[in-house]
């Protein structure tokens, strides 16, 4: 007993009882040695169960180191390798059927892999306290108890050893750690099976294996989700591939560990975007955003061969010369490539074929274009700090970057071994979302052009009560059109349509502003003289339309911009009634842009030649409102009804329609003007016929 050799004992315990015990069977103390008996027995039993449990609790201790070394002995068998930063130790285990008989052809006392310090099994365990538990339990027909604790036991360590350490995102050795343990408890339950077959099958460690690799994945894909770098990433899945080749090599089944696999390729994928996110940003925050100019044949040389763009002329051209494009377009273009490789170091040693490489490394691609690029360019382009210039520049970039995606579709080609006709299943975005980018830049120029031209406008000091024009256009109109005659020739290497938009954009904004000021409330009185400086500016506009200032737009397209301002101003200043109430509402109405509404509103700006105000009457029946007035402004005068057009347009004082009553006194061009001290006589001559009479007063 005191020499740990219980099966001895235990055959001493027999021949005592069955051989030499009856043959003293008179003498009184051979029963009490008899009585006895199961007690020693059970002294043994409880002996060996206790070097087991000391043996259980070494191999707790002991299952990391074991592990390590037979991943490393599977590192050194699939030529990987599996010492980065000097975790691994260089020892492997002797003479124990550490890794699979099955798989490797190795017996108990195979030193075929021995290596620079030699370590046999009890360098790390002692494995004899299993089998004598197990030997001295099958000889007291215990051996259903001992396998059924064996197995208990060994469950909870399984249980212990799928708990990762704390904070084992933050070190690939904590992974290592964890990895380890999980694959000494598996190698060695493995021994065990391959020298007591009986104690634990392969049904028993597949159940086992069940139920740990769903922890496992657990617990990884949990932690990894923590992680923010890309290169522990890159190490994790170099540890998980290990781990997983060890256990595959002992007939355990990894396809979820495959699956874990593709989560921490996606998961990477996904911190690869983020760092880019600041690479872009950097790149952008970096840029003047001016053509990039080279001044002799190797610093061409060089930039053509960062961004492949060739163009005839261009190399025709003497130096200095300058590229279309700014230095954000080689940098991204250089910036993606490396993201592509990237994701290329994780997709390698998977085992995936050349067509799933190629499409993942497109899917990904993809994400980064439609994602991580596309948000950065429209963040981009909405800064408030970017000049007109710049935002012109990114629109004339996104073109070059737009081109690049078929350089890039051959550059994954390359990588990955496939053709571009056999790469059919995910192409590259680029091009729709550079279209996307360059459409939102776009309409970013046409406001900030709105904007700029805003402060000229804003110089405007108009008096609205001139005598008298000064006979030329106002000053800050010259400049506002010196500024579009200078911006739009910074529209070369843009899109034709464009420049036509910009253009169209530009001249409609300067009459939409014209008229603001015209009818605008805050002008409370108009002169004609102010009216007539308006019509100065308006001209220069329409110079400034005719004068082509882009190409390719139809001929008088930037004149219709101001035909609405034209037409208003040509009737106020001509005073054509007569033609303007006659051709109403027909389309070939000389004012057909001119709508009555704002007719009136500048009509009731008006101050007379004296700067007297001036009254009008809206006088109605039962079928409509007229109107009558007195004091009319302008040369010619107004004869008595066409003073006021309300008369044929009521609804814009909410009155009824309908057409002159017979009775309704009517005037024609040669009606003298009523005079003010007659428009009380009126108001009163109406009233007593039964017309509703409304007075207004300006």
């Amino acid at each position: 007993m005191k020499e740990k050799r219980y099966y001895p004992a235990l055959k001493t315990l027999e021949q005592l009882e069955h051989i030499h015990l009856p043959t003293i069977s008179h003498y009184r103390f051979s029963e009490h040695l008899r009585k006895n008996l199961s007690k020693v027995r059970e002294s043994i039993k409880d002996a060996s169960m206790s070097d087991l449990k000391d043996f259980l609790e070494s191999i707790r201790k002991f299952s990391p180191k074991i592990g390590e070394v037979a991943m490393q002995h599977t590192a050194n068998q699939l030529n990987m390798d599996s010492v980065d930063h000097g975790i691994f130790l260089k020892k492997s285990l002797n003479n124990l059927c550490l890794f699979s008989s099955k798989e490797n052809g190795l017996d108990a006392h195979s030193d075929m892999y021995s290596v620079d310090e030699d370590l046999s099994a009890q360098d790390l365990v002692d494995f004899s306290p299993v089998y004598r538990c197990l030997h001295i339990h099958t000889v007291l027909d215990a051996k259903e108890t001992y396998e059924s604790y064996y197995r208990k036991q060994r469950k909870k360590q399984a249980r212990l050893a799928m708990q990762p350490p704390t904070n084992m995102h933050e070190t690939i050795g904590s992974y290592r750690q964890y990895f380890n343990g999980i694959v000494g408890f598996f190698v060695v339950e493995d021994h065990v099976m391959n020298t007591a077959s009986t104690l634990v099958n392969r049904s028993y460690l597949d159940d086992v294996w069940n139920m740990a690799v769903s922890k496992i994945v657990s617990s990884v894909l949990t932690h990894s989700s923590y992680c923010t770098d890309p290169d522990l990433m890159l190490e994790i899945k170099n540890l998980v591939m290990l781990f997983m080749c060890t256990l595959r090599s002992y007939g355990y089944s990894v396809s979820q560990l495959n699956e874990l696999l593709q989560e921490i390729r996606d998961h990477y994928n996904e911190v690869l975007m983020q760092r880019w996110v600041h690479v872009f940003r950097d790149i952008f925050d970096a840029d003047n955003y001016h053509p990039i100019l080279v001044t002799a044949h190797g610093e061409y040389q060089k930039e053509i061969e960062e961004f492949p763009y060739r163009d005839s002329s261009l190399e025709a051209a003497p130096f200095p010369k300058r590229l279309p494009y700014s230095r954000m377009v080689p940098l991204v273009y250089r910036e993606i490539q490396q993201y592509i490789r990237q994701c290329l170091k994780f997709s390698k040693d998977l085992n995936l074929a050349d067509q799933e490489i190629d499409d993942t490394l497109r899917r990904y691609t993809n994400l980064l274009l439609t994602r991580t690029l596309s948000g950065c360019l429209s963040t981009l382009i909405r800064r408030p700090s970017l000049s007109l210039l710049q935002l012109i520049q990114i629109s004339i970039n996104t073109n070059y970057l737009e081109e690049s995606n078929g350089w890039l579709e051959e550059f994954i080609a390359r990588l990955t071994g496939m053709t571009r006709e056999m790469s059919h299943v995910a192409r590259l975005q680029g091009r729709s979302v550079f279209r996307d980018v360059r459409s939102d830049a776009e309409q970013q120029i046409y406001e900030a052009l709105k904007c700029k031209m805003n402060e000229f406008m804003e110089l405007a000091n108009y008096d609205w009560l001139l005598n008298e024009p000064s006979g030329h256009a106002s000053s800050y109109l010259m400049d506002l059109i010196a500024f579009l005659k200078s911006t739009f020739q910074a529209f070369t290497n843009l899109k034709e349509h464009v420049a036509q938009n910009a253009c169209m954009t530009a001249c409609s904004h300067m009459a939409q502003k014209l008229m603001e000021m015209l009818t605008s409330d805050d002008v409370k009185s108009i002169s004609m003289g102010a009216l007539q400086q308006i019509n100065l500016d308006v001209i220069q506009c329409e110079q400034f339309a005719a004068s082509e200032p882009v190409p390719g737009l139809e001929e008088g397209t930037l004149l219709d911009c101001f035909l609405d301002l034209r037409q208003l101003l040509d009737l106020l200043l001509s005073w054509d009634y007569s033609v303007y109430f006659s051709d109403y509402g027909k389309t070939t109405s000389k004012y057909i842009r001119v709508t009555p509404q704002r007719v009136i509103i500048v009509l009731e700006k008006f101050t007379a030649d004296d700067g007297q105000t001036y009254t009008t009457l809206y006088v109605a029946n039962d079928k409509g409102y007229y109107a009558q007035g007195s004091h009319i402004p302008g040369n010619p005068k107004i004869p008595l009804g066409y003073s006021v057009l309300a008369v044929l347009f009521p609804e814009i004082d909410k009155l009824t329609s309908g057409p002159a009553p017979e009775a309704m006194p009517r005037s024609n061009q040669d009606t003298p003007l009523v005079e003010s001290y007659m428009i009380e006589t009126l108001e009163k001559e109406f009233t007593s016929k039964g017309f509703n009479v409304i007075k207004r007063e300006f």
